[in-house]
Formats: structure tokens, sequence, C-alpha cells
């Protein structure tokens, strides 16, 4: 839940290797210092039960055993970090140059095996680039004055030319830097990743290394210059960086010095504020010396340069052609074995003479060239089907090719076997499964009047009646708190009375969790103090109060003084801790998701997840402060500690403006029972965007072509 990125290891200057050692596999450290501490509250708790009553050695060795393990666990995983913090103000050597050209020469190593297998998976380059043409934007109001962009004339010539030459009109700009803009399926992915490949190929060792990065990952207001960001995302993607033999501080140097070229793919994925406050940032970034390779939706781009009134600084700015259908034809056949099927040779020749209108349509965009790719080279099925269509309407082409696009990609991208991969599913699914989920998402965004493209995981929980699931929780809650009450009070109906009472109000209480947008929990301190300040008001209040009515209470009951005072303490101490910990605790670090904090789909359902353990947590708490009063009072220890546990819990769950990802939770089982979604629906989601049948756009899903969302939603409802 609360757990420390790695990547902040090297956002401080004077951190040093041995922090990024101890951080770098952060789940399993916490998870052993998290069980150490366990085991030594169980032995504490142990100790003091030993002490108390006449237990058995072997309750004593557990005990013991508890305590030795749990300071061991902790201890060892503490250690690291002491160490480190003694040492963090001594200052360090920086690297040498041998050093920097070494990590220079790994990261390229790494960069360039890593893109290597995804163009070989993908086909990027097998056995040509496709020959789109690209050329410099026509629209000057999106790029900078040409003297800033080249020295004298740099061309990007209307045509199909070969990678290497664009990668060396890139060389002759310059600051080196390259936007590459163009509509849905033109391909503007496909050759960032092959203009890095060829810069890596053709490396001097003066130039920088090229890193593929996305930039919906990019938080310009955590990270508000791009160093910031290039250097942590380095030391989170290529840990080899860190090693103790490269000297101190490596991912930082290299960014400082230039050394790295950021491939920033997907501008156009994140929501509209945020795209535009990131161009902001990147102008503010970037000096004579940093280069950027820059890729968006041509729409995209020009609303963000119009809403900023600037355009990326001494950017040059490329956009692509349509194809011939000669062209087209001839990219085809290269892709085909020396000896095709019989039927190739005739599909061929009618995109050739224009005797096949609707296929000669369809290829001159590289959307439509990769869609008769993908569907019938890629998986070698009888084409003969593709020259009947091609002869006929546009429309009915690109239904039968999104018919055969899901199984086609599933069959060709299987699940990646190790490490997580970009472009490869997680986990195994059917075509029909991916088909069947794909069509239901597709109809319930049609359904929508207010937005047919945006998917978000939240509105999982608006596509069936929340009722039933109101009506069961109330129904469990319920039991759960007339038992807890019936066991304190030993009374029948004080038992059924508190769990009628909880189970309706918890039944309408969750009623509104189903339309709550997501949140996430800011522990930032700039600028909040006035709100501190103000809880903390409140906190004294009510432990004013409380001390008061606990102190007039006592004191009318016995008059005695003493008594009534310490009483009064007791429980103002309770309230306001009670009150701190749960109410002024969530009230503070609760903030509705928004544009700069909505970096993509799986950030805001792991945010709004772990806020929600926050508020369990700090329900809890209060339990246990209840509890302790419980205890005062005389009660069966075990019985008020369970109570007080379960009220805990329910006060976590149910305090709070944003319960998005218990709706869903509490959601997806039924859809799942009904065959709509699977279980697993944000690893479905997610293997659906690696498959490249969906893109993001800050927290939402949307289809990556429009016309399969459509081609699905007019499927037969099954």
């Amino acid at each position: 839940m609360w757990h420390y990125q790695p990547h902040s290891v090297v956002e401080n200057p004077h951190t040093g290797v041995m922090a990024a050692r101890y951080w770098r596999h952060p789940n399993a450290s916490h998870r052993a210092l998290r069980w150490g501490v366990v085991l030594l509250v169980l032995a504490g708790v142990g100790a003091y039960q030993v002490n108390q009553a006449d237990l058995s050695k072997e309750a004593a060795g557990g005990v013991i055993v508890a305590l030795i393990g749990g300071a061991w666990m902790a201890g060892e995983k503490l250690w690291p970090l002491f160490v480190w913090w003694r040492k963090r103000g001594a200052p360090s050597r920086g690297p040498t140059s041998d050093e920097v050209r070494t990590a220079k020469d790994i990261l390229a190593g790494l960069v360039a095996q890593q893109w290597f297998e995804e163009m070989a998976l993908r086909s990027l380059g097998d056995p040509a680039p496709m020959p789109v043409p690209w050329s410099s934007t026509e629209r000057r109001e999106l790029a900078d004055h040409p003297e800033i962009i080249a020295r004298g004339t740099v061309a990007f010539p209307g045509l199909a030319v070969h990678i290497a030459d664009l990668a060396r009109n890139f060389r002759a700009l310059r600051c080196r830097r390259l936007v590459i803009l163009g509509d849905p399926g033109t391909g503007k992915t496909t050759l960032a990743v092959q203009m890095m490949l060829e810069l890596l190929r053709t490396r001097r060792p003066d130039e920088p290394v090229p890193v593929l990065l996305s930039a919906a990952r990019w938080d310009s207001q955590r990270h508000p210059r791009l160093q910031e960001w290039l250097t942590a995302s380095l030391a989170m993607n290529y840990p080899a960086l860190l090693a103790e033999g490269l000297g101190p501080d490596i991912p930082e140097t290299l960014v400082a010095r230039g050394e790295v070229l950021p491939v920033l793919d997907g501008l156009d994925e994140l929501p509209d504020q945020a795209r535009a406050d990131m161009l902001t940032a990147l102008n503010r970034s970037m000096c004579d010396k940093h280069q950027l390779i820059l890729t968006c939706r041509t729409t995209q781009f020009a609303a963000a340069v119009d809403k900023i009134g600037d355009v990326l600084t001494a950017a040059a700015v490329i956009e692509p052609h349509v194809m011939s259908p000669a062209v087209a034809a001839d990219y085809l056949e290269a892709c085909l074995p020396p000896v095709p099927r019989p039927a190739w040779p005739p599909i061929l020749e009618a995109l050739r003479s224009g005797t096949a209108p609707a296929l000669a349509q369809i290829t001159s965009t590289p959307l439509g060239l990769w869609l008769v790719r993908a569907t019938y080279i890629a998986p070698g099925v009888d084409p003969s089907r593709l020259l009947e269509l091609g002869r006929g309407g546009t429309a009915e082409l690109y239904d039968h090719l999104c018919d055969q696009l899901i199984p086609a990609l599933v069959s060709t991208l299987p699940p990646a076997d190790g490490p997580v991969q970009p472009f490869r599913p997680q986990h195994a699914w059917s075509p029909e499964q991916v088909g069947h989920w794909l069509t239901y998402l597709s109809r319930q965004l049609s359904r929508d009047p207010s937005d047919q493209r945006d998917m978000a995981w939240w509105h999982v929980a608006r596509y069936t009646s929340s009722r039933p699931v109101q009506v069961g929780a109330g129904v469990v809650i319920g039991i759960l708190a007339g038992t807890g009450a019936l066991l304190l009070t030993k009374l029948l109906h004080a038992g059924a009375s508190i769990g009628v009472l909880f189970a309706l109000g918890v039944a309408i209480w969750i009623g509104s969790w189903f339309t709550e947008p997501p949140g996430h929990a800011d522990f930032h301190l700039r600028g909040r103090l006035p709100e501190l300040l103000s809880i903390g008001r409140d906190a004294l209040i009510i432990a004013t109060l409380a001390g008061l009515v606990s102190a007039l209470t006592t004191f009318a009951i016995r008059p005695d003084l003493k008594a009534a005072l310490m009483g009064a303490w007791a429980y103002a101490v309770l309230a306001g801790v009670g009150y701190l910990l749960v109410y002024g605790l969530i009230r503070w670090v609760e903030r509705p998701t928004t544009g700069t904090t909505a970096r993509s789909p799986q950030s805001t359902w792991r945010a709004d997840r772990n806020l929600t353990f926050i508020r369990i947590l700090a329900g809890l708490g209060a339990g246990l402060a209840l509890s302790v009063v419980g205890l005062m009072a005389k009660q069966l220890w075990s019985l008020v500690i369970a109570a007080g546990l379960v009220l805990g819990l329910l006060i976590g769950l149910l305090l709070g403006k944003h319960h998005a990802w218990l709706a869903y939770i509490l959601t997806i089982p039924r859809l799942a029972t009904k065959g709509r979604l699977p279980l697993r629906a944000m690893d479905f989601l997610d293997d659906a965007h690696r498959l490249g049948l969906l893109r993001t756009e800050g927290p939402y899903y949307q289809f990556r072509h429009v016309e399969l969302q459509e081609h699905l939603a007019r499927q037969p409802e099954r």
C-alpha cells in the first residue's frame, strides 16, 4: 500500500548507491519489514500474557521465537537504511569519463535488445519499414521558425525515403528535436521505434542514447523538469545502471550531461490540460544541447499548441501522406514468401491496376495496410476472400478485416514468457473471449449519450444494477454487527436491533459508491498548513467536548473529582486521537483524481485502491481505540478487540468520498458470472492495450481504431 518508488533514490543528488541497492526490490524489503514489526508486536502481547497468567513453557518459547524472528527481519532491513542515513551527508565522488562511457554502452545495449525483439515480434522492419511518405508539415502554426530548427535547409521529402535518410535529416537539425504527427493508424509509433533503432545502430561515442518512454507516464507536477523524470525512469526501467561498479548517480549524470535522447511516445494519450502542461514543461526543461523525439496525433498536438500559445522550441514537425496503390502492392508483395499462395498474385495485380477500389482505398494508409497484413499475411490464411471484397464496398471490406483482426492478433501475439514486454499480453485469452468482452464494452459505450469514446474502469459499476449488491452488503454487515452486539451485551433484542439498523444504514449509504469518481491519497504538505490547522482545531474541540461530557457524567454518578478528571482525560485523548486517525486523516489525504494526477487507467485504479486501504487502516486504528474503552470497562478482552476491529473496518470502508475501487470490486463478480467481463477485468483491459486493440488517454481506455469499436457495437447481442 504505502511504498517507496525505486526511482525516488535518484531524484536527490546526495542519494547514494547503498540506498539504491536497498530499495531496488521494495516489495520484498517492505514485506520482510512489515512481518518483522508484526512479529515484534505479537511478541510484546505474548510477553504481557505470560507475565499475567501461568502459561506453559511452550507459550513462552513461542514468544521468544517471535521476538527473535521479528527483531531479525526488521533489523536486517532497517540496518542498511540506517547506514545509508549516517553516510548521506558525506561528499561522494563523481563518476569518471570511463564510467560514463561504459554506462552509455550498457544502456544502448539494453535498449537495442529490448526493441529489436519487439521489432521482430511486430514485423516492423520485415522485410523493410512500411513505405509511408513523410514530409515537413505545411501547417506553419505547429512548427518553430525555420532558421531556429536548422542551419541552412533540411528537407524531409514527401516520398517513401529509407529510415536512414530520416535519421540523417534528424542529425542535421540544429537541436535535433523532432515531432512526428499523424492521424490514428498512420504509423507514428512505428516510425519512432525505427528511428530510435537506426540512431542506435549508427551511434557515435559522443552521441546520446535514444530511449523510448511513454509520455503518459510523466507527471509534470511531480517532476516539473524533464530531466528529473528521465533520471527516475532510467533508474526504474534499467536497474543495471545502478550497479556499484559504474560509480554513483549514473542515471542522473547521464541525463544532466545530455547523454540521453528521450523518445516520448503518445502525447495524445494524456488529457487536454496535462498535454498542454507537458509541452510547457518541455520548453522550460530543455536547453540547446537537449534532444527530443515526440509523437502525437495531429489534432491533439494542434490543440495543445493553441492552448499554450507556443510551439515546441526548435523542433521540426513532420506528417505522413497517403500511399499509392502501386507502393502498397509492392510492400505487401515483399511481405509474402517467395512462393505465395496462388490467390495473392491476382490480388496484387488488381490493387495495382485499380480494379479493386475498396482494397486500394484501405491500403492507402498504414492502418489499412497493417490490417491486411495482420489478418491475412501474418496468420498465413487463404486470402481469396480479400479479392472478392476488395472489388466491392470499402465499408464491407473494413467489417471483414475487423472480424478477422482479433483472432489474428491473439494467435500471433502469445503471452510474454518471462519479463513484462510492452507489446505482448501477460495472460492467455481465447479469441472468442476477447471478441465477446470487447463487444460488450463497445455496446455500453454506444449507449452513453455523453461520451462514446472514453471507457473508464469506474464506469463498469454503472453497467448493471447496484441494488442486489447494496442489499447483500447490508445483510452481511448487519449480521456481523448484530453478532458483535449480542456477544458484548448478551441481549438478543439488542443484537437484532443493531443488526437491522446497520443493514439498512449500509444498504442506503453505499448507494452513492457506484457513481463516485476515483480518488487518490495526497500526503504533500506544501501549501496545506491551514487545512492541517483546521483539522487539529476540530480534533481539539471534539476532545474537549468528549472530556467535558465524560467528567460531568462520571461526577453525577459518583461525586469523585479525581476519578472524574482521570476519566475525562482518558476519553478526551481517545476522542481526539480517534478523530485525527480516522476522519481527520481521511479528510486531509483524500483528493479527487484530476487531469494532472490521472496518468493512466492502471495508475488511477491503484491510487483509489491504495486510498481505500489507507481508510481501512485509519478505521482499524479507531477500532483499537474503542477497544481500549471496552477494556477500561472490564469487558472480555477478546470480544472487545474483535468488536473494535470489525467496527473500525466498517468505519474505514464507509467514510470518505471516493469508493470507485470498492464499487468496481463489488460489480465485477456479477458481470463475470453473466459472462460479460472476466473476473480479472483490469488485466484483460491491459492485455487488450498491449495487443493493440485499445489505447489509453489519461485514465480512460479507448478503442485504438474507431472502425473496430463501431463494428463490434453493431454485432447482435448474445
